[in-house]
């Protein structure tokens, strides 16, 4: 092996097992490994992105940008993770914060309606009508108003307490109760589940 060989791998970083867990390939991650920080992104990317989909109203382009942004200010601020939570948690509220901020950028209007052909695939091979009803349901939540959306999102499909989304939302928490029932109502309503 030439000595131009041995200088290139002796500046390689190791492979990180899988079985790591997430707080030594953080500790890697800050010691500088981008393998490490790679492995968190894979481990977590699907979670994050999820979320944001949902709150970026189904826009899938809108929610890839959104979910690299929340991922490069996790390594830009990975300094900052103290390992009083789990690194999966501190990422994901990480990247809702940036999905918020994102929303207040745009003075809550993240983006129109989407049409049929911009909503994700869903297939249920049990129950085809599931499938159909839950593409109803998301093109439903899609036309909420911002904030509403926000709410709806963050309370029944991410389960945070109304204290948490009135703190995120820079609102009061009744708001926060108030935008839910709302979403809710006209959820139902767009849906023809009139109550």
């Amino acid at each position: 092996m030439n000595a131009l060989c041995l200088a290139a791998t002796s500046f390689m970083q190791p492979e990180l097992p899988a079985a790591v867990s997430d707080d030594d390939t953080v500790r890697a991650a800050m010691a500088g490994d981008r393998k490490a920080f790679e492995v968190l992104y894979r481990r977590h990317a699907d979670r994050v992105y999820g979320a944001i989909l949902r709150l970026a109203a189904f826009d899938h382009a809108r929610a890839e940008d959104l979910t690299q942004e929340a991922f490069i200010r996790a390594w830009q601020k990975l300094e900052s993770f103290r390992f009083e939570s789990a690194f999966g948690t501190w990422v994901y509220r990480l990247a809702v914060n940036v999905a918020l901020m994102s929303i207040r950028a745009r003075n809550a209007d993240p983006v129109s309606i989407v049409d049929d052909e911009h909503l994700p695939e869903i297939t249920d091979t049990d129950n085809p009508l599931r499938s159909i009803e839950r593409d109803e349901l998301e093109k439903a939540i899609s036309g909420l108003p911002p904030r509403a959306r926000a709410v709806l999102v963050l309370h029944d499909v991410e389960g945070w307490k109304h204290e948490e989304i009135a703190i995120e939302l820079q609102m009061a928490v009744g708001s926060s109760k108030a935008q839910l029932h709302r979403a809710r109502g006209l959820l139902r309503r767009v849906l023809g589940e009139r109550s």
